[in-house]
């Protein structure tokens, strides 16, 4: 593969280096085909996916495949490759970032999910899709959160329900007295 490189011509180094550079700044990867969509939609699609922490850049097919096998990700990559190609390159939420491309694509036909890159394992386009319907990383921490709260306030009010049974039953004791010595006197 050195050699590979070194055959390059300069610029085409520094277009791959640069690559490499931003593959390295992100975390997860949606390759997308973006054939027929209009300058317009591209650039409403990027500002979309930028409020979710990702970037989307159209890539040459070489240089990206180049770049990500320099970076130790396999082939799997390179069947991907193929036709025009935009990568997501995702620093946030992947799930997120799958939702908005999924909805952007249902009312923009012409964009077309090729696959993705989480956590370093690969998932084709139907498995894209199907992660998209899973709740977002935000969302599971809250659920767990909502989960391991419940039996902690449980726990609160069983720890609590005791002091509060014993002055209730002090109160009524006192009461009761109180009443007792009340017709005496």
């Amino acid at each position: 593969m050195a050699m590979r490189a070194e055959k390059l011509q300069p610029a085409k180094v520094e277009a791959i280096d640069m690559l490499k550079g931003m593959i390295e700044g992100a975390n997860d990867f949606v390759f997308t085909e973006y054939r027929g969509l209009t300058v317009e939609q591209i650039s409403n699609l990027r500002k979309q996916l930028r409020e979710k922490g990702t970037e989307l850049h159209v890539v040459k097919n070489n240089f990206a495949r180049i770049a990500f096998e320099q970076l130790g990700y396999t082939t799997e990559v390179e069947p991907v490759l193929k036709g025009p190609t935009a990568v997501a390159f995702v620093k946030a939420d992947s799930n997120e970032v799958a939702k908005v491309l999924l909805d952007f694509a249902k009312e923009i036909p012409n964009l077309k999910i090729k696959a993705a890159l989480v956590d370093r394992g690969f998932m084709n386009a139907a498995q894209v899709e199907a992660f998209s319907r899973l709740p977002g990383r935000n969302q599971l921490i809250a659920m767990l959160m909502s989960a391991m709260n419940g039996p902690a306030q449980n726990l609160v009010y069983v720890l609590s329900a005791i002091p509060t049974k014993l002055v209730r039953t002090l109160k009524a004791i006192e009461e009761k007295k109180a009443a007792e010595a009340a017709p005496q006197a």
